[in-house]
């Protein structure tokens, strides 16, 4: 039954990304939407209030999710940032939680610790939920905007979860005990973790050569494990650790990165899902209107007031603009590392006179919602768009489209282009004869170049960037297979299907009507979307 469960929580979290692309707002949100329908108040009402369990599980899928955040950020584009990433994520949390605190305790009467708790939690921003705004949306951002947001996105969690621990402390004991101690074993701890893993893991990939390209990410997921894990018992900031890992690692020189970077993709967004469905699930939507004026007070104390103060002071010393000060304000949205820390903080045993997840959730769904939905009119409004800006750019994943397309065409004894020049062949306007292969050579083409049987002519042309409407396929041709010997021709294929190349014997052949298909051939199919008529043709 636990497995039919995840299997139905995953495939639904599937669907929600694709509608949340429509909608324009973070997946995550709808992650969070999911686990309140499962949870005690939603259609299957399952009881699940286990904030013991569901720390120990959020804080390890929270762990791949740092990692990955520094894994994937393009130091090339972040460095010119780096300064005011730095100073946000240290600074500004404290700055933040410092301001939010004396707000909270003034107009909320609460306690000063209990307002500090609250402050601190809250002191991260959420990176996974500002871009999967911004990529999705494609809201390129001026001024170098985008990587500073997911540097100081990524990188003001370690900040945020040092101050809930003294929060928790005082809540606790009443005192922080050695503070100034803790802090430096924190950061020492953490920063050196993150270094020697970083060079041990880059020395075993590399010299060693003991990891293959199946088995790459892997091994790097084993040693985030082990980082964040001695990390941890030598007392250190681990979330710092893994995340200074990450960026270390993700911008070195190390086989089979590309591929790694696609396995932990898959892995931080299943740990996402995990989180927010876990969220969702401990969550009480009955219970709302009990801290839903708590909740919206703080969320515009953030908002309007602790992040602005925070994001100015740091940033127009640098003298950036007003616009990109209000954006970078605006896109403070609160996600899942403040969720896991509040759960941290009542796993630990502290409780305030209302539920500080129950507060921390409904700041994180208003935060999610409201801000996250109002992210690209407000990018808009403020003028930061920049069509010659790409927000990919901000991800070693990021590839560049070339302009320039090329393809291999082989020349048999029966082609057309046989024992003719490259000036003979009357190629297309856009379209470019480079080089050809000829035993063992390359040839780079000229005007009286001669094309001979055996040859493979490489030209180049302009590119075609498709919109999904059209995919290719492969088809190998097995004896059995109905198109065995037969012609194109013979095929009926529909107006929307081509078979756009033939690989035979380790060679590419471009077929027409009158080549026959053997066994053993590997058919490259193109397959586009027949267009709808219109209502009016007739």
């Amino acid at each position: 039954m636990v497995y039919l469960l995840a299997a139905v929580v995953i495939l639904l979290a599937v669907f929600a990304e694709k509608i949340s692309a429509r909608l324009g707002l973070p997946a995550l949100l709808l992650f969070m939407l999911i686990g309140m329908i499962f949870g005690s108040d939603g259609f299957l009402k399952i009881p699940f209030e286990n904030y013991a369990l569901c720390e120990q599980i959020c804080s390890g899928a929270l762990v791949f999710i740092m990692f990955y955040g520094g894994f994937n950020l393009n130091w090339k584009m972040a460095k010119s940032s780096a300064v005011q990433a730095v100073l946000l994520s240290t600074f500004g949390v404290l700055i933040t939680t410092a301001i939010s605190t004396f707000l909270i305790h003034l107009f909320l009467k609460m306690d000063f610790v209990s307002s500090f708790l609250i402050s601190a939690v809250l002191g991260s921003t959420a990176a996974a939920s500002v871009f999967s705004i911004l990529r999705s949306r494609h809201l390129n951002l001026k001024d170098h905007t985008a990587p500073l947001l997911e540097m100081e996105s990524g990188s003001n969690d370690p900040v945020s979860y040092m101050l809930t621990l003294i929060g928790i402390r005082l809540m606790q004991s009443g005192n922080a005990g050695h503070l100034v101690l803790e802090v430096f074993q924190q950061l020492s701890f953490g920063i050196g973790c993150g270094v020697v893993f970083f060079y041990l893991c880059r020395l075993l990939m590399k010299a060693a050569k003991l990891v293959n390209s199946d088995l790459a990410a892997i091994y790097i997921l084993s040693m985030v494990l082990a980082c964040y894990g001695l990390c941890s018992l030598l007392g250190g900031n681990a979330y710092l650790a893994v995340y200074l890992f990450g960026i270390l690692l993700g911008n070195s020189d190390i086989p089979f990165k590309r591929k790694s970077i696609g396995f932990f993709d898959s892995l931080s967004t299943l740990a996402q899902i995990v989180i927010f469905f876990l969220l969702g699930l401990l969550s009480f939507p009955s219970q709302i209107s009990n801290t839903i004026g708590s909740s919206l007070a703080i969320m515009l104390i953030l908002l309007l007031a602790a992040r602005p103060i925070a994001v100015f002071l740091i940033l127009l010393p640098f003298k950036a603009s007003l616009q990109k000060c209000l954006l970078v304000s605006f896109a403070g949205l609160r996600g899942a590392a403040s969720c896991v820390f509040a759960i941290m903080a009542v796993a630990a045993g502290v409780h305030l006179d209302q539920n500080l997840f129950q507060i921390v959730f409904v700041v994180t769904l208003l935060s999610t919602s409201v801000q996250g939905g109002l992210l690209p009119w407000m990018a808009e409004k403020l003028n930061m768009l920049d069509e010659n800006e790409d927000v990919s750019r901000t991800f070693n994943d990021y590839v560049k489209k070339s302009r320039l397309s090329m393809m291999r065409m082989f020349i048999s004894e029966k082609s057309d282009w046989a024992c003719k020049t490259i000036k003979d062949l009357h190629l297309p306007e856009d379209t470019l004869a480079l080089m050809l292969e000829r035993d063992g050579q390359k040839i780079i083409c000229k005007g009286d170049t001669q094309i001979l049987p055996g040859d493979s002519l490489i030209l180049s042309g302009s590119p075609f960037w498709t919109d999904g409407s059209e995919d290719l396929e492969e088809v190998e041709i097995e004896a059995s297979h109905d198109w065995t010997g037969k012609s194109i021709r013979e095929l009926n294929l529909p107006e929307t299907q081509l078979i756009s190349m033939i690989i035979r014997d380790n060679e590419s052949l471009i077929p027409d009507g009158n080549t026959r298909i053997h066994q053993n051939d590997l058919l490259v199919i193109y397959n586009a979307q027949k267009a709808p008529k219109s209502e009016d043709a007739g």
